[in-house]
C-alpha cells in the first residue's frame, strides 16, 4: 500500500462521519422491517446503494415483486452513469491498474463529490492509489455502521433518545459541506441551474427522477460553458 492510498482512507473520514449514522440508521430500519442482521449488512456489502437501500427494503418488506425491486433501485441510481467519464478523465490512464469495475464499485455520490474537488491535487501517478483509499474507507465505513445499526442500534437509541432526532441530520450536512468544497471549481450558474432543475423536477418525478433532471442540466449547462 502507497502513502496515496493513506492519504485517501484519510480523506475518506470527512465522508465517514457523514455514512456511519445514516449506514446506522439503514442497519436498524431493516431489522424493524424484520429483515435479519446478518442479511441487512449483507445488503450493504454487495448492494451499497446508500438511500437507495431504504427504498429496497421498503419494496422487500412490502412483497414487491422482485423485477419491479430491482428496477426502482436501478433508476434511482442511474445517475452514476454520469460519474464516471467525468472520474476516468482526471485518471492517469498509462497508470492505471486495478480493473475498471473496481474503481466503479465505490462510487457513490460523496466520493464522487470528493474526488472532483481533490482529485487534480494528487500527482498523476498517485490519483488511483488515492481515489482506492478514499473508496474503500467510505465503504467500510457505510458497512460498519450498517452493522453496528443492525445488532446494536435498538439499545442505543432507547438510551439516547436524543440520537434519534440527529441521525437524520448529518448525511443532508455532509452533501452541503461537499456542495462548499465543489463550489471552488463549478461555476455558480452551473450549480444554480442544476439546483433549479432538481427543485423543479421534485413537483412533477420521484425523487431520483429529479436528481436525474438536475443532473442532465447541469451537465448541459458545463458544456455550454466549455464551448464559451
Amino acid at each position: 500500500m502507497t502513502p496515496a492510498f493513506f492519504r485517501g482512507l484519510r480523506d475518506s473520514l470527512a465522508i465517514a462521519v457523514g455514512y456511519v449514522p445514516v449506514a446506522v440508521s439503514f442497519g436498524l430500519a431493516a431489522v424493524y422491517a424484520d429483515i435479519s442482521p446478518w442479511m441487512a449488512v449483507l445488503v450493504s456489502v454487495l448492494v451499497y446503494a446508500g438511500a437507495s437501500q431504504f427504498i429496497l427494503i421498503s419494496l422487500v418488506a412490502s412483497g414487491g415483486a422482485a423485477f419491479s425491486v430491482v428496477g426502482i433501485v436501478l433508476l434511482m441510481n442511474l445517475r452514476h452513469l454520469f460519474y464516471g467519464p467525468a472520474l476516468l478523465a482526471k485518471l492517469d490512464q498509462g497508470q492505471r491498474r486495478r480493473p475498471m469495475f473496481l474503481l466503479a464499485a465505490g462510487l457513490t455520490d460523496e466520493v464522487f463529490a470528493t474526488s472532483i474537488s481533490k482529485l487534480g491535487r494528487q500527482p498523476a501517478h498517485e490519483r488511483e492509489s488515492w481515489y482506492v483509499g478514499l473508496q474503500l474507507g467510505a465503504y467500510l465505513a457505510w458497512v460498519g455502521g450498517t452493522a453496528a445499526g443492525a445488532f446494536f442500534g435498538h439499545d442505543w437509541l432507547r438510551d439516547s433518545p436524543l440520537l434519534s432526532q440527529t441521525l437524520g441530520f448529518v448525511l443532508p450536512a455532509l452533501f452541503f459541506a461537499l456542495l462548499l468544497e465543489i463550489r471552488r471549481i463549478v461555476a455558480f450558474y452551473v450549480l444554480a441551474g442544476a439546483a433549479a432543475a432538481t427543485l423543479l423536477g421534485l413537483f412533477v418525478l420521484p425523487v431520483y427522477g429529479a436528481i436525474v433532471a438536475g443532473m442532465l442540466a447541469g451537465a448541459l449547462l458545463g458544456a455550454l460553458r466549455a464551448r464559451a
